[in-house]
């Protein structure tokens, strides 16, 4: 579990990423760089989140550039970081028409900052981005929600403790547990999720990946370790099927820390995996 007091090496995982051969892969048209936030350890005592004014500053900056992104129908890939990347995101898109989003996460991150132990925003960034919680998160520039509910799929959760699913199962957020996604199956989860972009004639989606949803055995390099998790073929399989569709607008990577892998093994497996399902984006 992720120590509030120290500052974690998520931050490094854009550079880190490079140095290992991500960038010269896939060889972006563009690449940008955002200075991460000054980390910042107190609790801030009107959101109760943990350094929250910074990240708000960067979500802004990060939005600020995105949006242009979005308006010239450029496909986004967004390195993190923590999961807090994703307000930054949400409210480009918001900014820019009505999105879905594909949460794929070994945790909803959909809870409130009374139920967290940490108060830190990259395990309730989701509810954050649906408009739950102070407004100084939720509601940047007026655009709460960034995300509404009922556009959203969060895919992969295995902390199946009762009081830390009930807020999501309360929500109007598709919600599919890891439990649930391999009964179900992949196929007609997704299938699901397309049928919900064009009832709802939604401008396009993102996609959200923190590799914790990752089984601990292949991707231990994260903050927030569990047993179980999705397999690299599972994953591809679902990043190829959502990434190929014209409705994609992005895709934003978090939580892998370098400073939990040294010797780049785990990320090195990482890269030789997602890089064929990226390069396959039309």
């Amino acid at each position: 579990m992720m120590n509030p007091q120290k500052e974690p090496g998520v931050g490094k995982l854009p550079q880190w990423l490079k140095k290992l051969g991500f960038h010269s892969a896939l060889n972006p048209a563009k690449t940008v760089k955002i200075s991460a936030p000054i980390y910042k350890n107190t609790v801030d005592p009107h959101t109760l989140v943990r350094n929250s004014d910074e990240i708000v500053k960067f979500a802004i900056a990060q939005s600020e550039i995105l949006s242009q992104e979005v308006k010239d129908n450029n496909f986004l890939l967004v390195l993190g970081g923590d999961c807090s990347l994703l307000i930054g995101s949400a409210l480009a898109l918001k900014q820019n028409g009505t999105f879905g989003l594909f949460y794929l996460d070994g945790h909803t991150d959909y809870i409130t900052p009374q139920q967290s132990h940490t108060h830190g925003a990259a395990g309730m960034d989701l509810a954050i981005s649906c408009g739950l919680g102070h407004p100084n998160l939720t509601n940047i520039k007026g655009c709460r929600p960034y995300f509404q509910e009922e556009h959203v799929f969060c895919v992969g959760n295995r902390e199946y403790d009762e009081d830390y699913e009930r807020p999501i199962l309360e929500s109007n957020v598709h919600y599919f547990p890891l439990n649930k996604l391999r009964n179900l199956g992949i196929d007609q989860t997704i299938g699901e999720f397309f049928n919900m972009l064009e009832i709802n004639k939604l401008d396009g989606f993102f996609v959200h990946l923190d590799v914790d949803v990752l089984d601990n055995e292949i991707m231990p390099a994260v903050d927030s370790p569990q047993t179980d998790g999705l397999s690299y073929q599972e994953l591809a399989k679902i990043l190829e099927a959502l990434l190929s569709c014209e409705k994609a607008m992005g895709i934003e990577i978090t939580i892998l820390d370098p400073d939990l892998d040294p010797k780049g093994k785990y990320t090195q497996d990482f890269i030789k995996h997602i890089v064929p399902s990226l390069k396959k984006i039309s």
